[in-house]
């Protein structure tokens, strides 16, 4: 099974939520709705897809997702600006 890591941000670029799925159009359908009224994304209004990367498993994903956490702020927006320099939400060219 594939499996994919993404950020999400708010509107205002300020908060950010790394997260690791099989299926990235239907996650983020899910954050966008507040599935889960309680959680991170939905408190923070966490709905614009600023990054994603692609990996043949979703152990791979989860590795990767962990390194990322793991990183720096600073790392995560220069993930993010080598990729998405505009910040546009890419959440449209699922």
């Amino acid at each position: 099974m594939k499996g994919v890591v993404y950020i999400l941000t708010n509107k205002n670029n300020s908060v950010l939520y790394t997260g690791v799925t099989s299926n990235l159009k239907d996650r983020i359908k899910q954050h966008k709705l507040k599935k889960h009224p309680d959680s991170f994304s939905a408190k923070y209004n966490l709905n614009k897809l600023v990054y994603y990367e692609w990996f043949d498993t979703i152990g791979e994903a989860i590795e990767r997702e962990k390194i990322i956490k793991g990183g720096s702020r600073k790392k995560k927006l220069d993930l993010i600006k080598s990729t998405n320099p505009e910040w546009i939400d890419m959440s449209e060219f699922l």
